[in-house]
């Protein structure tokens, strides 16, 4: 006779759980938008004219991030509340999704910033002023507007990334696995205990003893 093994129940909050599967998609989804607003930032939105002056050689564009300041710093800073959300539950993971999806409006919003004319004109003014000895207006030649849609495109998945976590979105965190982790660390012993009481117990009935007699012990 031996005892029956008890099946153990599947952990919540596992990767294979619909749960899981929407974090990871979520994540995924963050990445993109963030990764997305960063690429575009890094590159050229504006080609410049002749610098017309001395040291104004290889001086003939402008990136994102030379027209909007703040552009690649806030979609560096969504993907870092993107991963705060893993370690944050309850109504801190709602503000961690507050915050993300204000900075993806901000990057949306530096995105249409950039390609306004006073936006431009601005930062060539400053461009002129350190790639030429007189100071002289370099003149804007070409856009590549699809460096700007990029980037408001990132911005937008942040925004919307930020909502969907803001509302509450049912996910698994890190500290509810720390915890359920610790929990059984903490059981661990006492159920080890118990079974090897059980397994002495059915020893003893198989081999015809009565484990309740004390008798001789």
């Amino acid at each position: 006779m031996t005892a029956p093994t008890p099946v153990p129940a599947a952990a919540p909050g596992r990767a294979g759980s619909p749960a899981g599967r929407s974090l990871l998609v979520w994540l995924a989804a963050c990445a993109a938008g963030g990764g997305l607003a960063l690429l575009a930032a890094g590159r050229r939105w504006v080609t410049l004219g002749a610098a017309g002056g001395p040291g104004g050689a290889g001086q003939d564009g402008l990136t994102g991030g030379d027209l909007v300041a703040w552009l690649s710093p806030a979609a560096l800073a969504a993907l870092a509340a993107a991963v705060a959300v893993l370690a944050a539950r309850g109504i801190g993971r709602r503000l961690i999704g507050g915050v993300v999806a204000l900075l993806g409006a901000a990057v949306a919003a530096g995105a249409w910033d950039g390609t306004r004319d006073a936006t431009v004109a601005a930062a060539a003014r400053a461009h002129a002023t350190a790639a030429t000895v007189s100071g002289a207006a370099i003149p804007v030649e070409s856009r590549a507007w699809v460096w700007p849609l990029l980037a408001a495109a990132g911005g937008l998945v942040l925004l919307g990334s930020g909502v969907v976590a803001a509302r509450g979105a049912r996910w698994p965190g890190m500290s509810g696995r720390y915890e359920r982790d610790a929990g059984h660390a903490r059981t661990e012993p006492g159920r080890a205990a118990a079974r090897d009481a059980d397994r002495a117990l059915w020893d003893a009935l198989d081999e015809g003893e009565d484990p309740t007699d004390d008798r001789g012990r």
